[in-house]
């Protein structure tokens, strides 16, 4: 087998030798029967004088291809490089560069790159030079290789990458083969105009259709490419996952790992992939008892394992963690982190690795150490104090802003003093170079010194002052001169906090208005997602979402209609154009409902239900057994707060679906859950509603006149209950409230919290006092939010009258007395009831 290997592999050098039809050349013979790396090396040593062209190429390809063939752990490359025929080989090759053809130029680049031939290496350095030279005439598969060897090198923000995209952006239409198309995408992927990435797309789309779909790596290529590019093609995604899910039974646990990775930076949670890649990494578990293999099975599996498996893999880890190197045990660690591990033994053994390997780490795995180790509550003050020390050592020798802002980030968590001079100086210098979220994260490491350091609050240097007010001119700076509503949308996906909401906020919802006529379909998803999540009423970009989508609403894939409607849900938004664009995006969704990840579907239909849309054909597919049990299949591979949101949402869906839609005939099956979680709260009430409690009994006649946190038919807790008489009058309960209002401030729930509620006298009326924090409302406005009203539905149906106290009344100067108070409460009750 390894001779015909080496024949094959050959064969392609033998067009270098001139020889006459009955002469042989023994050299080549002996390089094709070579069956190791040292044969091939001592042919090299024993003929070195009157090797060619086609010789040489083809040893360099002899002794890559018997490393490749071995598992990576028994891989002797060290000892190849250092034997003294490599070094022989080298030269010969420098020295009959200029004689190769093209593919051997690229060929031999490649070779000696994976035999880990230092980039600055002469060799190397003449390969790049003549390769570039030779550029405009490279083969397309031959140029697809030479952009690997650029990106191996680093060089994927180099001149001659941009060249070779130039190039492909010319010949793109001409490319036929997905290997070379998939690998020339990520090659090119950070250089890539949004019309070439457009065009590479749908050439990918194409060539993925008729190549050999057991070749998975191409469509693993492309979601590396959309990644990379960080751009989401959901139709080209979902061919991709196609293609994927069918290999996977042939996938190795670094496979997985690779593409589960990638799936969840692109925040695809797809069920099916989740569910057979899990199956398969259970399956490689007893295989997988070398570092590298259980490395990446443990980081990969541990999070979507069932307890007795997670078990099981931290017992392996314990047995193996000795033969790991730093990186492997930091990415153990980083798992233990994520499985939320309590094991103290596990957790010290894997400190104690981390802490042996901390002078080999890079400043990124310097951080994720720190806050692996923070996260995992492991006390050692030694082990922080060296990391300070070595985090603060990078960041005065730092010139690339991430790396400062992200130990910057990590040296505010640890319990030490504020940063020296020369390390703000350093901190300062990259500003202006940062983008909206290092700026955020800035920020956020001089809140917390202002609140944990005690010399902060007698006396702030003018230093920091500065500082911070660097931190807004330049962020407001940046919001200004975005020209590019798609990176702009970038940069503003993960901020949150109290400084961003601040200082930034407003600015980066104008930043929006400024370009929204550049919202289209591609990113209308993106634009909402932002108003969502920043709570942020902007009728204007609403209004151009809302157009935009239904315009181009075939153009949405189908997925992408929850993040659309969501704001528009959740704000509370609603205007005749807006009941146009859910009809819509209801119609576009309908005959994909198969199509939708379980929790997904979940997610639409709550988002669906706060608006007052309850779809049948959502619902049916909802509320079915089969539906149910994929559900809970889904539901166990995603992390617990993932996992606990969509059970929150489903309860929620399901009260809702039984209040507004009983023709449906859906059962209320969440009374077991409800409870568990109702003896989870945490019982707590705020001042303002124990003032408003004892008010109330002051207004009502008698403490015995109202009840509070009264648990409700399907399990809402209303803030308050009283009940009046067809007169109008306050009627006293014959029994004590179920939840009483300690000293502390504490909710205490009596023994029996399922008894029926009390029938009413004739003509009396139920009232429930709610009170809404500001939460309740948009962030910008006094405008209730889409769950208070569909709260407020709810309490109806079940023969409330719901009266609401917003913050901004209650807390307003005009009710700043008792009597005020007193008065509004009486106004509220006895005068504004029907």
């Amino acid at each position: 087998m390894l001779r015909l290997t080496s024949l094959r592999l050959c064969t392609s050098q033998r067009r270098f030798l001139r020889l006459s039809p009955l002469s042989r050349d023994q050299v080549m013979d002996q390089l094709q029967a070579c069956s190791g790396e040292d044969k091939v090396l001592e042919v090299v040593g024993r003929h070195k004088a009157k090797l060619s062209v086609g010789h040489v190429g083809c040893a360099m390809g002899l002794l890559w291809h018997f490393q490749k063939e071995r598992p990576e752990l028994l891989r002797t490359i060290k000892q190849v490089r250092q034997h003294p025929q490599f070094l022989t080989l080298r030269v010969l090759a420098e020295n009959k560069i200029s004689q190769m053809d093209d593919s051997m130029v690229v060929d031999m680049l490649y070779d000696a790159l994976r035999l880990r031939v230092e980039p600055h290496d002469s060799l190397i350095q003449q390969l790049v030079t003549e390769a570039w030279n030779r550029l405009d005439r490279l083969q397309m598969p031959t140029l697809s290789k030479f952009s690997i060897c650029l990106n191996d090198q680093y060089l994927q923000h180099s001149t001659l990458m941009g060249e070779i995209t130039e190039i492909v952006r010319q010949k793109v239409h001409l490319i036929n083969d997905a290997r070379v198309l998939t690998t020339l995408m990520i090659s090119i992927s950070s250089l890539s105009s949004p019309r070439l990435r457009d065009a590479l797309i749908k050439k990918a789309d194409v060539l993925l259709d008729s190549m050999n779909p057991t070749k998975y790596n191409n469509p693993r290529r492309v979601v590396q490419f959309m990644r990379n590019s960080k751009h989401t093609h959901r139709p080209l995604l979902e061919k991709c996952n196609r293609l994927l899910l069918l290999n996977v039974a042939q996938m190795s646990a670094e496979d997985i790992s690779i593409i589960t990775g990638l799936y969840q930076t692109l925040q695809f949670n797809n069920c099916d992939f989740r569910l057979a890649s899990r199956q398969r990494l259970l399956e490689l578990v007893d295989a997988s008892s070398d570092p590298v293999a259980f490395t990446k099975l443990f980081a990969t599996l541990g999070p979507m394992a069932n307890q007795d498996t997670r078990e099981r893999l931290e017992g392996m880890a314990l047995l193996l963690a000795d033969e790991l190197n730093g990186q492997q045990a930091l990415a153990v660690a980083e798992t233990l982190e994520e499985l939320q591990c309590r094991n103290p033994q596990l957790i010290n053994k894997f400190a104690s690795i981390l802490h042996k390997n901390l002078d080999h780490f890079r400043p990124v795995e310097i951080v994720r150490a720190t806050q692996t180790l923070m996260v995992l509550h492991y006390q050692s003050p030694d082990i922080y104090n060296r990391l300070r020390t070595i985090m603060l050592k990078f960041l005065q020798s730092s010139v690339f802003p991430y790396e400062v802002t992200m130990l910057t980030r990590i040296l505010s968590m640890l319990p030490s003093p504020r940063l020296d001079e020369t390390a703000l100086a350093r901190v300062e210098a990259v500003l202006p170079q940062c983008n909206l979220n290092d700026l955020n994260t800035h920020a956020q490491a001089i809140a917390k010194w202002l609140r944990h350091d005690p010399t902060y609050l007698h006396s702030t240097p003018s230093r920091y002052v500065r500082l911070l007010q660097s931190l807004i001119r330049c962020g407001h700076e940046r919001l200004g001169h975005a020209d590019r509503l798609e990176l702009l949308l970038e940069e503003l996906r993960y901020l949150s906090g109290e400084w961003f909401e601040e200082m930034l906020l407003e600015e980066s919802v104008a930043a929006c208005r400024r370009l929204v006529d550049q919202i289209a379909p591609g990113n209308v998803p993106d634009v909402a997602i932002f108003l969502t999540r920043t709570n942020y009423l902007s009728p204007h970009l609403l209004d151009r979402i809302a157009q935009v989508a239904l315009e181009n609403i075939q153009q949405i894939h189908f997925s992408a209609t929850y993040a659309t409607l969501l704001p528009f849900a959740v704000l509370n938004y609603d205007t005749p154009l807006v009941d146009e664009l859910f009809n819509a995006c209801i119609q576009r969704l309908t005959p994909h409902i198969s199509s939708f990840d379980p929790h997904l579907l979940v997610l639409l239909a709550y988002a669906l239900a706060l608006a007052d849309y309850f779809p049948e054909e959502v619902i049916k597919e909802i509320f079915t057994v089969d539906f149910l049990a994929k559900l809970d299949s889904q539901l166990e591979t995603l992390p617990d707060a993932l996992n606990m949101r969509i059970r929150l949402r489903l309860m929620e869906l399901n009260r809702a679906v039984c209040l507004e839609c009983p023709e449906y005939q859906v059962p209320w099956f969440h009374e077991r859950y409800c409870k568990q979680q109702q003896k989870r709260g945490n019982g707590s009430v705020t001042p303002v509603q124990q003032q408003i409690h004892k008010m109330l009994g002051e207004v009502l006649g008698g403490i015995n006149c109202a009840r509070v946190a009264v648990l409700t038919p399907y399990f809402y807790t209303v803030d308050f209950e009283c009940v009046l008489d067809r007169q109008g009058q306050p009627v006293p309960y014959s029994m004590p409230s179920q939840l009483q209002i300690s000293e502390e401030g504490k909710v205490q729930w009596a023994s029996d919290t399922t008894e029926e509620r009390t029938e009413l006298p004739a003509g009396a009326q139920r009232i429930a006092l709610d009170f809404l924090g500001p939460r309740s409302f948009c962030k910008n406005s006094r405008h209730r939010k889409g769950e208070v009203l569909l709260r407020k539905r709810h309490l109806e149906i079940l023969g409330y009258h719901v009266i609401q106290i917003p913050h901004y009344e209650w807390n307003s100067m005009e009710l700043s007395t008792h009597d005020a108070w007193q008065q509004y409460l009486k106004k509220r009750i006895f005068h504004d009831i029907p």
